[in-house]
């Protein structure tokens, strides 16, 4: 099956220069992951602040570069492209950020952002055509042209700047879109229609979407798939309905006890939410291990592999050490198997 972008045993490292006496800090740790050419999805990559959520965006839009492993896209590595396949790179695969008015200049109407990538790519043969392809891409997105286009950033709602990005994103037509926090700035109402946006987009245009988030409340809502990180690590991947409704790594079902409910009379399941920070080269066993309840001794000295307590899910938890583990590190390609019951196990037994 063809991949349309693929990391391969990524991990991303941060410090400890020559003359630096500091440990290294590892920011992501050995993931693989790939985005199918041929089937669209939406997957989401969860966790906390500092558990690696952006830092692996950045990997995947070619914005930094891994200290191992390597980035691909339709089989070239993203750090030995030609500039001419670097610039089909940057048109196919689209970010959304978290903070919109960081990408708007303040001195240029918004007109600017949608307009310079219309004359880089080539992508209108006059100004009504590319006026055209403007005022489509914003209507697609809900907003009215007539009261967007002429005006400056600061005159417009965060709501309306970030669905301009959207749109942006949209008419360049990309293969993929990821999607950092993009409507965590934003009140409930714009959330929902920017949510469905881009689940409109994946269903009608075939447009893949990595969706970054800390809330597992719109993840369930709009993603097939998705990925916990911890540290930098994969605690659990799987389909978001197993994962939310049925958490099996102690971090993820933190994470889902964690969710206010609508009942004010019902207490939260989880304890209080503690922000995480980046494990290190001297760190042993699991990271969750000083925060888990249900932590064993050899928890602290080994790193746990990558169980499969389900034929389309993993769990990188001791918990499930009966159960086999995978043999292929890329995430995608279990989420895949698993649909069809044909998950390859390691031929060895599990780690103990």
């Amino acid at each position: 099956m063809d991949k349309l972008l693929e990391i391969k045993n990524v991990s991303k490292h941060f410090g400890g220069g020559f003359l630096s006496r500091k440990p290294i800090n590892v920011a992501i740790d050995d993931i693989s992951l790939s985005i199918d050419a041929e089937n669209p999805t939406i997957t989401a990559i969860a966790g906390e602040s500092g558990s690696g959520k952006t830092t692996l965006a950045r990997l995947m839009l070619g914005f930094t570069d891994p200290t191992l492993g390597s980035v691909n896209y339709q089989g070239r590595d993203v750090q030995d492209m030609s500039s001419d396949q670097r610039t089909q790179f940057r048109r196919e695969v689209q970010p959304i950020f978290q903070d919109p008015f960081e990408v708007f200049n303040p001195f240029y109407r918004v007109d600017h952002v949608m307009e310079m990538p219309i004359k880089m790519y080539g992508l209108a043969d006059s100004k009504e055509d590319a006026k055209r392809m403007i005022v489509e891409s914003l209507e697609m997105v809900g907003l009215r042209p007539g009261e967007t286009l002429g005006r400056f950033p600061h005159q417009l709602s965060g709501g309306q700047r970030q669905r301009i990005m959207v749109a942006r994103a949209l008419m360049l037509r990309p293969k993929l879109i990821m999607a950092d926090e993009p409507v965590s700035m934003v009140d409930a109402s714009l959330r929902a229609t920017i949510l469905g946006s881009l689940k409109k987009f994946n269903e009608e245009l075939g447009i893949s979407i990595v969706y970054i988030t800390h809330d597992l409340t719109t993840a369930y809502q709009i993603c097939e798939n998705i990925i916990i990180l911890y540290k930098g690590r994969v605690a659990e991947a799987g389909p978001v309905d197993k994962v939310i409704k049925d958490p099996k790594h102690p971090y993820t079902q933190l994470l889902v006890s964690s969710i206010p409910l609508p009942n004010p009379d019902t207490p939260w399941g989880g304890g209080q939410r503690v922000v995480t920070q980046a494990a290190d080269s001297t760190t042993k066993g699991c990271l969750f291990a000083s925060r888990c309840a249900a932590v064993m001794p050899k928890c602290r000295e080994q790193v746990p592999d990558r169980f499969l307590p389900d034929s389309d899910r993993t769990a990188a938890c001791f918990l499930h050490e009966d159960n086999p583990s995978m043999s292929n590190p890329d995430i995608a390609s279990l989420l895949s198997a698993g649909k069809n019951n044909k998950v390859e196990t390691a031929s060895s037994s599990p780690a103990s």
